[in-house]
């Protein structure tokens, strides 16, 4: 009964990823007026007049790219098909990120693997420079076969984690009980693919096989619904001030999605792990079933 439930969500889940992804692509930006290439080289390429970026990783540098604004909230969408075959050591990487050394900081980071077993989705957020709230998931699809839309909303009460749409993850703004939370440090968009193998496959137990690079992750389709933040750290679009994801937060279907991620596809959660907080679990763990 329960594999017949998970197969009817799934179908149901299908049917709002499909929806999503046109809206999306209605509004996509260039790659070349978006962004800007940071590093790698000839190893990141922009494709099809703008609408395709790739990245690769060889054994003497992975690649990276940027945004060209900075945004203060608003919600990101990037679709992705992430490194095939084995990936083992390779991280992508689709993320907010501010400057210095309190920067702030939210990420999605896709761990690779070997050949036959699945990607972790890592997730994160930085407040002040101080991470330490990771969320960690298995998807429900092959991300290196087809492309899905990964998500960041950010607006001052939440940060919400969307993958095709269904939401995987909620960080609430508890700053009332002195948590620190996301919302003065203007942030661009970053995304990356680089050689971790001391650490992301398996704690580093699994190394980056270099018969098989050139590693290519592929970025479409790229929209930012967002507050861009000028010279002089005001909104530049302030049109954007009425959208849905200035407030937008889980309805009764939202926390249902969330509940069938977190119950079939978390394999760590910080805020259930006594042996790292013996002295007691954040103060954000006790606030909010949904983090």
């Amino acid at each position: 009964m329960a594999q017949s439930d998970d197969y009817s969500n799934s179908r149901a889940f299908a049917i709002v990823i499909t929806i999503s992804c046109l809206i999306v692509a209605t509004s996509a930006g260039s790659f070349y007026d978006e962004m800007d290439i940071t590093f790698g080289g000839e190893r990141a390429n922009i494709l099809n007049g703008g609408q395709d970026l790739l990245l690769s990783l060889d054994q003497y540098s992975g690649s990276g790219f940027q945004s060209k604004n900075e945004y203060l909230f608003g919600r990101f969408d990037m679709q992705l098909k992430l490194v095939p075959g084995n990936s083992a050591g390779t991280v992508t990487t689709f993320y907010l990120s501010s400057q210095g050394a309190g920067h702030d900081e939210i990420d999605f980071e896709f761990l690779g693997n070997s050949t036959g077993n699945p990607y972790t989705i890592h997730t994160n957020v930085y407040s002040q420079g101080k991470g330490n709230k990771e969320q960690q998931f298995h998807l429900w699809f092959d991300p290196t076969a087809a492309f899905h839309t990964y998500t960041i909303v950010w607006n001052a009460q939440r940060i919400i984690f969307l993958i095709d749409n269904i939401p995987v993850r909620v960080f609430n703004n508890h700053e009332a009980a002195g948590v620190p939370f996301p919302k003065s440090q203007p942030m661009r968009v970053y995304a990356s693919l680089w050689n971790a193998d001391d650490w992301a496959t398996q704690g580093g137990r699994v190394k980056t096989d270099w018969t098989h690079a050139p590693f290519t992750a592929s970025y479409r389709k790229f929209n930012a619904n967002a507050n861009k933040v000028g010279p002089n750290s005001k909104s530049t679009s302030s049109g954007n001030e009425n959208q849905a994801w200035t407030t937008q937060g889980l309805d009764a279907a939202g926390r249902n999605r969330i509940r069938w991620v977190q119950n079939k596809h978390m394999i760590y959660n910080y805020c259930s792990d006594y042996n790292r907080f013996p002295n007691g679990l954040p103060v954000e763990c006790t606030r909010s079933r949904f983090l």
